[in-house]
């Protein structure tokens, strides 16, 4: 296809600028001149004419294809019940129609459950990098297939950096029947003796509301309670030795319930002791106080205090006592 271009060798209001005294001087100079001034007028239109440096383009153009990201969850909760055959027949309905279109370059994701620090389904994540190389004009629109459980969901859609349609396809039924507990806030040490406080909602899909808690602390039931779900629990577990103390909290099942595996939940608090604090007196060097020192020393829960008294207490020569110490000592 041609076209004509034009790339001004100057800026362009300057370049209009000219052409508009060019017209008003060729003008007057051929009311003024008659006919003879019309050259001059020619050679001023293709002065004005070079600096907008026209050229006549051909483009070849090819069109390009749209992109569609399908995101398929494959992770371990959309694989309960018959969740799997249902998302194996959306992804394939998809993609089916999506090869009708004829103009569509698809792009499929699988999506797996994360390890690391990025626990849990990804499914923005994968989007996002599935069309980072596409321009987001290119860019039709995501499907993503789903059980509806995403850890990375953004908080509102400019956060999400998709400008085209978002389109979700739920698995499941609506009449499942599912409770889960989900951590809030769970401490990783403790000293021992004293508790700590474990903070989690018991979520529930078409439960009673009202949900039974056995809390264990190194496989011994510690308590018992019932709690509101959906509601912030707080559960005061005593750490009773130092190391690892592991604490299961688990939600009481109901009936028909989807899966038992999310009823569970495991906490480890690694037990510390608090410092104890250690006077030693001691008088005249010896090997003994030595080795004391040092052995309290080497002990990280120690905090010692090591006070040297040089003067012997037969000693009298008379010096007033408050003089005889440079610190008050510990009482």
């Amino acid at each position: 296809m041609w076209s004509l271009s034009f790339a001004p060798l100057v800026p362009l209001p300057l370049l209009i600028a000219l052409c508009v005294l060019a017209a008003v001087a060729a003008g007057a100079a051929i009311v003024l001149a008659g006919r003879s001034a019309i050259l001059r007028a020619l050679a001023l239109a293709v002065l004005a004419l070079t600096l907008a440096d026209p050229s006549l383009v051909f483009e070849d153009r090819e069109p390009v294809k749209d992109v569609v990201s399908v995101v398929v969850d494959r992770s371990a909760s959309n694989r309960l019940a018959d969740r799997t055959a249902q998302t194996d027949a959306a992804q394939a309905e998809v993609e089916r129609q999506l090869r009708g279109l004829g103009n569509v370059e698809t792009r499929v994701v699988d999506v797996r459950d994360a390890q690391g620090s990025g626990d849990g389904t990804r499914l923005f994540e994968a989007l996002a990098a599935s069309v980072a190389d596409v321009p987001s004009e290119r860019v039709a629109g995501a499907i993503v297939i789903s059980d509806g459980l995403a850890h990375d969901a953004p908080a509102n859609a400019d956060a999400l950096g998709l400008k085209a349609p978002l389109h979700v396809l739920t698995t499941g039924r609506n009449a499942e029947i599912d409770r889960r507990i989900v951590l809030v806030d769970s401490p990783r040490f403790g000293i021992v003796g004293k508790d700590q406080i474990i903070r989690l909602r018991v979520l529930e899909t078409n439960g009673p509301g009202r949900a039974g808690l056995t809390i264990r602390r190194d496989g011994e039931v510690i308590a018992r309670r019932q709690v509101t779900a959906g509601e912030i629990v707080q559960v005061p577990v005593r750490i009773d030795r130092g190391g690892p103390n592991v604490v299961e909290i688990e939600a009481a099942p109901l009936d028909d319930e989807l899966t038992l595996a999310n009823n569970r939940a495991v906490v480890t608090i690694d037990g510390v002791r608090d410092k104890l604090r250690v006077l030693l007196v001691s008088g005249e060097p010896h090997p003994g106080e030595r080795t004391w020192r040092n052995l309290l020393k080497a002990d990280a829960n120690v905090d010692l205090v090591h006070f040297t008294i040089l003067r012997p207490p037969e000693k009298q020569d008379g010096t007033p006592i408050n003089e005889l110490s440079l610190i008050a000592f510990p009482t």
